[in-house]
């Protein structure tokens, strides 16, 4: 694979590798992959690369851009949507290349989005090991008809709209939220409405839009105390989105009835290892868990099969275009070749 593009792939996982190495394009790549994540102490090992392959959990701050930049890496590669843990500016500045896979399966994480909403209000993870056990008991296991309640949807992207689609088809009353409202989601007879009327109004609010300064602990202890009592909470998006704490004072006091997370604010410590046989030191983490309305997965919302082939078709894509000096712009945060 001479003359291919030299790549550093952190954060591989054994479904990554896979996904990329059966990919007929990976033949035009020359990928080395670490299980380990990037930082300012793993950076070295890009070392004579010209590609970095990152997810989301990798650091990407000025510091370890320069560190990056000076080891000759001229693209970052995200194989991820999200880019809030990429400092932008510094890209810029560095004149290195960020680009990402800013859509892939919208419907997996949706579907993932629903699941949640579905098991917490069913209970179907508690029935599951009740029935195990013999338990045929039915208190406790209470919902509600998700029917004719009213679902808010902050952030109508790609996957807010596949969400809103899928609870269509349960009769829900679809409240949302986005400075860009989606004219083929209004024609389905959506709300789009302002966010403290959402907040207020709505049973189950499901987050859906990016991180950054504007949405940054977006639910807090002063949105929280506009909202109905119970409400649900369903976060697939990004950790930041959620003040963790005042969410624990909300469980406390039953002003939050269920609590879905598939992200946490501090997940880049714990999530996509192994902790089993250690003792987690994240005390906030661990309160989470001993609420029994709350239900919390790793990050797998983008986790499917059809998922991860795009995941890999585009980054793949992503890497050879710029090396052969052509680049999507809507795949490019920072594309040198432009500047």
């Amino acid at each position: 694979m001479e003359n291919c593009p030299r790549v550093a792939m952190y954060s591989a996982q054994a479904y990554d590798i896979k996904s990329f190495g059966q990919h007929n394009l990976s033949s035009q790549v020359n990928i080395t992959s670490f299980e380990t994540s990037l930082n300012t102490h793993t950076a070295a090992l890009s070392q004579n690369t010209d590609v970095v392959c990152a997810f989301v959990n990798d650091q990407l701050d000025a510091a370890v851009l320069n560190q990056l930049k000076q080891q000759g890496v001229s693209h970052i590669a995200l194989r991820c949507a999200g880019f809030n843990n990429v400092d932008i500016d510094a890209a810029k500045s560095l004149g290195m290349a960020v680009s990402r896979v800013p859509a892939y399966s919208p419907e997996a994480v949706a579907e993932h989005a629903l699941a949640l909403i579905m098991t917490l209000n069913r209970k179907t993870h508690k029935a599951y090991n009740r029935v195990r056990e013999g338990n045929f008991h039915l208190n406790g296991l209470l919902g509600f008809t998700l029917h004719g309640k009213k679902v808010g949807v902050v952030g109508t992207g790609h996957i807010g709209a596949a969400l809103v689609r899928l609870l269509t088809g349960f009769g829900c009353q679809i409240y949302c939220y986005d400075p860009y409202p989606n004219p083929e989601l209004e024609a389905l007879g959506v709300h789009y409405t302002s966010l403290e009327t959402l907040f207020s109004e709505c049973h189950v609010i499901s987050l859906h839009c990016p991180l950054n300064e504007q949405s940054y602990h977006l639910i807090n202890a002063d949105s929280l105390a506009t909202m109905r009592e119970g409400v649900m909470i369903i976060n697939t998006s990004r950790g930041g989105l959620i003040d963790t704490g005042a969410v624990i004072n909300a469980l406390k006091t039953h002003k939050i009835g269920y609590l879905g997370l598939d992200v946490y604010e501090m997940e880049s410590e714990l999530f996509f290892r192994d902790h089993s046989s250690e003792i987690i030191q994240d005390d906030v983490f661990e309160r989470l868990l001993t609420f029994h309305n709350v239900l919390i997965t790793g990050h797998q919302g983008f986790f499917t099969e059809e998922a991860l082939t795009e995941i890999a078709e585009v980054t793949l894509g992503n890497i050879i275009h710029f090396a052969q000096g052509k680049a999507d712009e809507n795949r490019f945060l920072v594309n040198p070749l432009a500047m």
